[in-house]
Parts: structure tokens; sequence; C-alpha cells
């Protein structure tokens, strides 16, 4: 079938997901690479809740991500250097981060057992906002708005 037949047979029907992937994905992969966006929207899940609550990935160079967090925890994990890197390669499912560079950032205030703030609401390009419309309610349209989210978060 060719492109042409595809597009006949979809057009006001059901599409295939595969059809809708780019739209939402394009935007964000012109920024960042797929796997950059991908640790920037799992980052929780890679690393766990503990090291995602006083860190933040901030970019993945050349194989090298960048994470901001404070002076004592950049010491506590540069000794956890090579075990962060496989568990973070492992949950992206290939290697794509062969070593961490830290920056330091200002230590957050003691909550005293208050729950940490929400981040700050994002706005999507309408473009994405209206492919992500698009799709049926579920884990796959909640996982791409989480990585739309955190790939625009860096943004603006």
């Amino acid at each position: 079938m060719s492109r042409n037949e595809d597009e006949r047979r979809f057009f006001g029907g059901p599409r295939p997901l595969g059809a809708l992937i780019p739209a939402l994905t394009r935007p964000a992969f012109k920024r960042k690479s797929p796997a950059a966006a991908q640790i920037m929207a799992d980052w929780q899940a890679l690393v766990g809740p503990a090291l995602a609550a006083v860190t933040q990935p901030l970019r993945l160079t050349a194989g090298s991500l960048t994470i901001a967090c404070s002076g004592p925890i950049a010491m506590e994990l540069s000794h956890l250097a090579p075990e962060l890197v496989a568990r973070i390669n492992g949950g992206l499912g290939r290697v794509a981060v062969e070593r961490l560079r830290f920056v330091q950032t200002a230590q957050p205030a003691a909550s005293g057992g208050k729950p940490a703030l929400p981040p700050r609401p994002v706005a999507l390009p309408a473009r994405v906002a209206t492919a992500l419309d698009s799709l049926p309610t579920g884990d796959l349209r909640e996982a791409l708005e989480r990585l739309a989210r955190g790939v625009y978060r860096k943004q603006g």
C-alpha cells in the first residue's frame, strides 16, 4: 500500500499511532536528543525518588550528563557515578550516558516536613497540545504528555 493510500484510508477515521508520534516528538527533538528528553521525563524513575529530590538533569551532550545538585550531594554522587551511569543506561535500554558532570546549585531550604512544591505549569506549543489531545486517554498519552512537559519545562 502506498503512502497516499494509507493517508486516504485513515482520513477522518482512526489513524495509526505511528502517524501521531512525529507530530509530538519533532518539535522536542529539534532542541533535545531523544535520550536527553527521556532522561528529563523519567528522571525520578531512573535514579529513584531520594536522588531525584536533590538533583536535576540539565543536559546531555556527547555522552556527558550534566546534573544540578548542592555541594555535599555532588561529592556523594561522584562516588556513586559508575552505579548511576549504569542505572540510567539500564533504564534507557541503551548506552547514552558515559560520564556525569555535576553543577553546584543552592541547597534547597529545609522543608520542615512539608511536601515539595509541584513543578511550575508548562504551556505546551499548540501543535504539541493538539497532537496530545487527539490521543485516547491512557498510559501512552500520559507518558507522552510527561515527556513533552519535561522537555518544554527547560525552554523559555
